[in-house]
């Protein structure tokens, strides 16, 4: 074998520091754990080391002082410190990305390693996921549409040249009814949605029946063809039931653990559409008028705008940038839009 060249031994000090970064990113996170999340993100941990042993035996007594690999190192930091879903989803995103299909010196073996490690990483993620969405989805969108639709009503006004006083009011006036408007549709939607599971939901009463089912009539295999399966899957799984040899399942949970609560999807509503609609009206708050108002408010909403898209990225597992910049042409495409509008009433009304 050819000695390596310089490149080459500083690739595989990158990947060997990228290596024991993951390792440790998936063992600070299984130390938040318990059960058989614990035990897979400890499974990880060991792939990746048996990875790293791979450069170790390549770098051989040149090894050297392998460079830290930063985002794996904000990932570690992320995992003491939260160990949160939004840790997996970096992790999901940074298995994805792995350069080994691409590298002559990783093995196949390996390749198909970080293939599947951004699936179980990816499972493991869902389940956070689910935990969070139903408040996570009102909170969000409560925040976007609070900074986008209160940014577009500010500048509409004040580009039609009325008082600074009574676009204050009004900025104020789009929050309070705003986030009303939020919080009770949150609240109309979600509690809809739970009692539309609760009707749906398998009755777990049900099972009580069966000792007095009449075994030649077998009703329960009724239960079953209603639920989608065949005439013959049906009997014999109601036959199973009825001897004992299975059990009527219980009622899941999961569904309405996604959905929510409606209160609580309705407090976060309202409280985050407040927090993104005071943002365009902390200028005129402070006294700010004219144009100038209008520069501030319109960057401070898209700071706020880039970091809502970003987390979304973060929680998908996609490109926080890319989210970030898709909100900000939004939010900045309907805010011009009532902002040209308000200059055209203004000009019409002089």
């Amino acid at each position: 074998m050819a000695a390596p060249t310089s490149p080459d031994l500083r690739r595989w000090r990158r990947h060997l520091a990228a290596e024991r970064a993951e390792a440790a990113v998936y063992r600070d996170l299984a130390a938040r754990r318990t059960g058989e999340e614990r035990d897979i993100l400890l499974a990880l941990a060991d792939a990746e080391g048996r990875h790293e042993q791979h450069w170790l035996d390549l770098l051989g007594d040149q090894v050297g002082r392998p460079r830290r690999d930063a985002r794996t190192a904000v990932l570690g930091f992320l995992a003491r410190r939260f160990g949160s879903v939004f840790v997996l989803a970096l992790a999901q995103r940074a298995e994805t990305r792995s350069p080994y299909d691409a590298d002559r010196d990783a093995t196949d073996t390996m390749a198909a390693d970080e293939r599947i490690h951004a699936e179980v990483v990816r499972a493991l993620a869902a389940r956070g996921r689910q935990r969070l969405s139903g408040t996570f989805r009102a909170a969000v969108f409560g925040a976007n549409d609070g900074l986008v639709s209160n940014l577009a009503l500010v500048l509409g006004v004040s580009a039609s040249g009325i008082d600074n006083h009574i676009v204050l009011l009004t900025g104020v006036a789009g929050l309070l009814a705003g986030a009303l408007s939020m919080g009770a549709g949150e609240f109309v939607s979600v509690r809809s949605q739970r009692e539309l599971l609760d009707a749906t939901t398998p009755n777990s009463a049900g099972s009580e029946s069966l000792a007095a089912l009449d075994v030649n009539a077998n009703e329960l295999a009724l239960v079953y063809r209603a639920r989608g399966m065949s005439v013959a899957e049906a009997e014999s799984h109601a036959a199973e039931i009825i001897s004992g040899r299975a059990t009527m399942p219980t009622p899941s949970t999961d569904d309405h653990e996604s959905v929510g609560t409606a209160l609580g999807a309705a407090v976060s509503s309202f409280l985050f559409f407040a927090s993104g609609a005071i943002i365009p009206v902390l200028p005129y708050l402070f006294g700010a008028q004219g144009i100038s108002a209008v520069i501030i408010a319109a960057v401070l909403v898209g700071v706020a705008l880039l970091g809502t898209g970003s987390i979304v990225g973060l929680l998908s597992g996609t490109s926080p940038l890319t989210r970030a910049l898709r909100q900000l042409a939004i939010g900045y495409g309907a805010a011009t839009a009532t902002y040209l509008l308000g200059l055209l009433f203004g000009v019409s009304a002089g």
